[in-house]
C-alpha cells in the first residue's frame, strides 16, 4: 500500500515506540479509531488540510475530537504531528499505522468474494484453505459480487483461488469457441 514517505515514517515511529512503551495494542485500537474517524469526516479533513487554520487552533479541535477516545501516548503523538504542520497526514499516518501493525504480527490480509454471504460452514472451509496459503494468522475480509453465480474467490497477497461459477462458465465458453465441432467426421 502507499501511503507516502512520511505518513509511512510517522506510522513507523509510533508503531516502535508504542512496542517500547509496552501498549501496542492500545494504540492499535486508538488508530483504527482515528483512521475511521478521519475517513468519515470531510469537514474534519478540510480542516486538517487547510493552510488558514492556526496549528494551536487544529491542535484543540483534535484533542475534542478524540478526547477520551485515544491513549495518553496516541494525543500526545497527534500534537506531536500537528506542531510539526504534518496533521494533513493523520489519516494517511493512521492507515500506515495499521498496515505495518498488521505486518509487524504477520497477520496476513485476505478476501474472500462470494454471490451470497457466507455461512458457517463454507467460512470454515474457506478458513482452512487460507490457513493452507498463509499459515497464522489472517485478517479475513468478506464482500458479496452477485457477478459470481456461485462459489466463492479467495485472494491472500498475490495468491487467489478461483472456485467461482462464473469462471467456470467463461473457461467453457472459451473450450466451446477454441474447439469447434465439425460434423462429418
Amino acid at each position: 500500500m502507499k501511503f507516502g514517505k512520511s505518513a509511512n515514517r510517522y506510522a513507523k515511529s509510533l508503531l516502535d515506540l508504542s512496542v517500547e512503551m509496552g501498549n501496542l495494542e492500545e494504540v492499535y485500537k486508538d488508530m483504527v479509531d482515528v483512521a475511521k474517524t478521519v475517513a468519515g469526516s470531510q469537514d474534519l479533513q478540510t480542516m486538517l488540510k487547510s493552510p488558514v487554520i492556526k496549528p494551536d487552533t487544529k491542535t484543540k479541535v483534535l484533542n475534542q475530537v478524540f478526547n477520551g477516545n485515544v491513549g495518553e501516548l496516541t494525543s500526545r503523538f497527534i500534537t506531536l504531528i500537528t506542531n510539526k504542520g504534518r496533521e494533513a497526514l493523520l489519516g494517511a499516518i493512521a492507515h500506515a499505522f495499521l498496515f505495518q501493525y498488521k505486518a509487524f504480527k504477520s497477520i496476513s490480509q485476505a478476501e474472500v468474494i462470494s454471490s451470497a454471504p457466507l455461512d458457517a460452514e463454507t467460512k470454515a472451509k474457506v478458513e482452512e484453505v487460507l490457513q493452507k496459503l498463509a499459515p497464522g494468522l489472517s485478517d479475513l475480509k468478506e464482500t458479496v459480487d452477485p457477478d459470481l453465480i456461485g462459489g466463492y474467490v479467495l485472494k491472500v497477497g498475490d495468491q487467489m483461488v478461483d472456485a467461482s461459477v462464473s469462471t467456470q462458465l467463461r473457461e467453457l465458453r472459451r473450450e466451446f469457441t477454441e474447439n469447434l465441432y465439425v460434423p462429418g467426421f
